[in-house]
């Protein structure tokens, strides 16, 4: 049974790594600690789901709310909610040039976009822009360098 248990454990990190919810993670401790059980004693099988069970529902309860905060706070910048249109407002920097009629990049919270510029100058690279609008997967963004703002 200890081995059902470790293949469950390997599949919630799995699951875990690619949603980082911080819910897996903790089933997969509970899985864990069932396995560690299956091997001290094999037939208690409602033993071992007691103890995996106890041991993810005080993970999500007690641990998890700190592992989120700890996180969100690693995060360096601007974070946003939402999609797209909570993206205007949003500040990053050019990775090339930007124009009106010629689409560029920007790098906004970790991730690379489609940005053009609502007036007719362009904006060079490595310029720090703020989102003012959003049409389907292209920001438009202003130049933010050398204007000073209230934050």
């Amino acid at each position: 049974m200890a081995i059902v248990w470790i293949v469950v454990t390997v599949l919630l990190v799995a699951v875990e790594l690619h949603h980082l919810a911080f819910y897996a993670l903790f089933a997969a401790a509970g899985t864990l600690a069932a396995a560690i059980v299956a091997l001290v004693a094999p037939s208690a099988i409602a033993l071992q789901i007691i103890v995996g069970v106890d041991i993810a529902v005080v993970g999500v309860i007690s641990v998890r709310p700190k592992v989120s905060a700890a996180v969100a706070r690693r995060h360096i910048g601007d974070s946003v909610r939402g999609v797209h249109g909570g993206l205007v407002g949003a500040r990053g920097i050019t990775l090339d040039e930007v124009g009106h009629a010629r689409t560029g990049h920007i790098r906004l919270l970790g991730e690379n976009w489609l940005a053009v510029t609502a007036d007719y100058e362009s904006i060079p690279p490595a310029t720090h822009v703020i989102v003012t609008n959003v049409v389907g997967t292209t920001l438009t963004v202003r130049s933010i360098d050398g204007i000073w703002e209230l934050t």
